[in-house]
């Protein structure tokens, strides 16, 4: 389960990169997503890291922040479908307003999880 956890990390820290040094590429990808099949794939998405997070965190470094961590994402998973096409479209527009600068601030804290989650997989040393 770790490799699987170490792929989500690399993953989400690879958007983020994206994110700062190209915001505008994840504002054309945003477009795609904001159709009810693309919030039911962001959504499959978002459930399968929660249930990653909480499998392994049992075998990390912070079992309980990371089983917290998973929970949140599986719940905003669970809640994407829901949320709704025109809701998730008002709050792109919003957020495509505010300028890059927004954008980039939620790409590093990405970057941030990203990192945290690789480092809490990773096997400690004896």
């Amino acid at each position: 389960m770790r490799p699987l956890a170490l792929l989500v990390a690399v993953f989400i820290m690879c958007v983020g990169v994206i994110g700062i040094f190209m915001p505008e590429a994840l504002l054309s990808v945003r477009s795609y997503v904001v159709t009810p099949n693309g919030l039911l794939a962001v959504g499959a998405l978002r459930v399968g890291i929660g249930i990653v997070l909480m499998l392994v965190a049992p075998v990390s470094r912070v079992p309980k922040t990371l089983r917290t961590l998973g929970a949140i994402v599986l719940v905003a998973g669970l809640a994407t479908p829901i949320f709704g096409v025109d809701r998730a479209r008002a709050v792109l527009d919003w957020e495509a307003t505010q300028g890059t600068a927004l954008i980039r601030l939620g790409a590093v804290l990405a970057v941030l999880a990203g990192a945290f989650v690789a480092f809490a997989v990773r096997p400690m040393r004896s």
